[in-house]
C-alpha cells in the first residue's frame, strides 16, 4: 500500500517484498572452519614449543572472536578453554604424583615414596620431583590444550546441523549420531546459565554443591525433554530409511570405502615417516580416490534431499587453504629444524620463538579477514551483512 506522497507505507506489502532482499545471508561453508580448524590442530601436533603453540592458541583466539555468532554452540568455546587448562593442572599433577620418564638433577621436592611390589617396575608413586620432569610434562600438556582448543574453534565457529547436511549420503546416520554429540555440550552450557541466571534473579544462591545439585535437576530434565524430541522429530521425518541397492554395489561400496581408508592411513604414515617418503603420496592418493568412489556408491542408499545446500565458494577455499598452509608448513620447519619446534629439557633451556614456524602461524589468521562478518556484528556495526542468499518467505510475501 501507499500513502497520499506516492512512498511505500511501513508494513504494506511493496515493503514486505523487499525483506527478503534485505535480510540475505552468505555464511561460510562448516566443512572450511573444520579444515581450517585441523589445520591449526596438526600444526599444534607437531611441536612442543610453547611459544609457538601459544601463538596458534592465540590465531584460534582471535578468529573465534572475530566471526562467531550469537548461536548456542558459539558459546562452548569458553568451556573448551576451561577443559584445556583442567587439561594441563592433571598432566602436571599425574607428572609429580607418579613421576615422569625424564631423568633430572635439579630436584624441586622429593614426595614420600610408595613402596610398590616387583611386579610394578618402572611406575614410582612419589619420590623425586625434578624440574626437567614438570616442565616435560607442562610442554606435553600445553600440546594437549591447544589441540582442544583447536577443536573447540570449529565448534564455536561452524554449525553442527549446517555440516550435517553437508556430509555425503553414505555418512549420513553416522554424521547425525556425531552431530547429537557434539551439541549435546553447547545445550548443556546454555541451560546451565540460563537457570543460574534465573536463580540469581530470584534471589538464590547458585554456587556450592547445594546450588550445584538445585541446578542439576532442571538441565537433566532438559536433556532428557530434547532427547525425547529429537527422536520423535527424526522419526516423522523417516530417518534411516535407505533405498534398495543390489548386493553387488552394496560389497562394491565396502571394498572401496575400507579399501580407501587403509590406503588414506598408509599414505598418512608414509608422509609422517622418513622411510615412506617413496609411496606415501601414491598410497595417499589412491586411498582418497577409492574412498571418494566408495562414498559415491553408498549415497545412493540414501533417500533423502538438501534444501539450499550450502556451497563451497572463493572464501572458503580460502579459509580451508590457509588451515592447510599452516599445517603443512609447521610440519615441513618440524622435519628441517625439529630442535627449533622441540625445546630440550635436559639441559634445561628457555625456549625460543622461531621466525619462520611463527610467520607461517600468522596465516591461519586470515578467516578474521576474508570471512563474511556474522549479521548481528553487521547490524551494530552500521554495516550492510552480504547479501547472496534469501530467507525464507512468509505466506504473507508469498501471497
Amino acid at each position: 500500500m501507499r500513502d497520499l506522497t506516492g512512498h511505500a507505507r511501513a508494513g504494506g506489502p511493496l515493503s514486505r517484498r523487499r525483506a527478503p532482499e534485505a535480510h540475505r545471508s552468505n555464511a561460510l561453508h562448516p566443512g572450511a572452519w573444520w579444515v581450517w580448524a585441523l589445520g591449526l590442530g596438526t600444526a599444534t601436533s607437531r611441536t612442543t614449543n610453547p611459544l609457538l603453540i601459544a601463538l596458534l592458541i592465540g590465531v584460534a583466539g582471535y578468529v573465534v572472536a572475530a566471526r562467531r555468532t550469537s548461536a548456542p554452540w558459539a558459546k562452548s568455546y569458553g568451556a573448551f578453554v576451561k577443559l584445556a587448562l583442567f587439561v594441563i593442572g592433571i598432566r602436571l599433577v599425574f607428572a609429580i604424583v607418579l613421576g615422569s620418564p625424564i631423568p633430572g638433577t635439579h630436584v624441586l621436592v622429593t614426595l614420600p615414596e610408595v613402596p610398590l611390589p616387583d611386579w610394578a617396575k618402572g611406575v614410582r608413586i612419589g619420590g623425586r620431583v625434578t624440574a626437567e620432569g614438570v616442565l616435560f610434562a607442562l610442554y606435553d600438556g600445553i600440546r594437549l590444550a591447544g589441540l582442544l582448543i583447536c577443536v573447540g574453534a570449529a565448534n564455536a565457529l561452524a554449525s553442527p546441523s549446517r555440516l550435517l547436511k553437508s556430509l555425503p549420503g553414505a555418512l549420513y546416520e553416522v554424521g547425525v549420531a556425531v552431530v547429537v554429540a557434539m551439541t549435546f555440550a553447547p545445550n548443556l552450557i546454555a541451560d546451565v546459565q540460563r537457570l543460574r541466571s534465573a536463580r540469581r534473579l530470584r534471589g538464590r544462591s547458585d554456587k556450592g554443591v547445594r546450588g550445584l545439585l538445585q541446578v542439576g535437576l532442571p538441565v537433566l530434565e532438559g536433556a532428557l525433554e530434547r532427547s525425547v524430541a529429537l527422536a520423535a522429530a527424526m522419526d516423522a521425518r523417516g530417518f534411516g530409511r535407505a533405498a534398495a541397492v543390489p548386493p553387488g554395489v552394496r560389497r562394491a561400496t565396502a571394498v572401496l570405502t575400507l579399501g580407501g581408508l587403509m590406503g588414506v592411513c598408509v599414505g598418512t604414515y608414509g608422509l609422517l615417516t622418513a622411510q615412506g617418503g617413496s609411496y606415501g603420496v601414491p598410497a595417499l592418493v589412491a586411498g582418497l580416490l577409492a574412498a571418494l568412489a566408495g562414498l559415491r556408491l553408498g549415497g545412493r542408499r540414501a533417500v533423502r534431499t538438501r534444501y539450499r545446500p550450502d556451497r563451497w565458494g572463493v572464501r572458503a577455499w580460502l579459509v580451508a587453504g590457509s588451515g592447510i598452509a599452516v599445517a603443512g608448513l609447521v610440519i615441513r620447519a618440524a622435519s628441517s629444524d625439529p630442535a627449533a619446534l622441540h625445546p630440550g629439557v635436559v639441559p634445561l633451556i628457555a625456549p625460543t620463538l622461531p621466525l619462520w614456524p611463527a610467520l607461517a602461524v600468522l596465516i591461519g589468521l586470515l578467516p578474521a579477514v576474508v570471512a563474511p562478518v556474522p549479521p548481528e556484528d553487521a547490524a551494530r556495526a552500521g554495516k550492510p551483512a552480504d547479501t547472496t542468499r534469501p530467507s525464507p518467505a512468509s505466506p504473507e510475501e508469498t501471497s
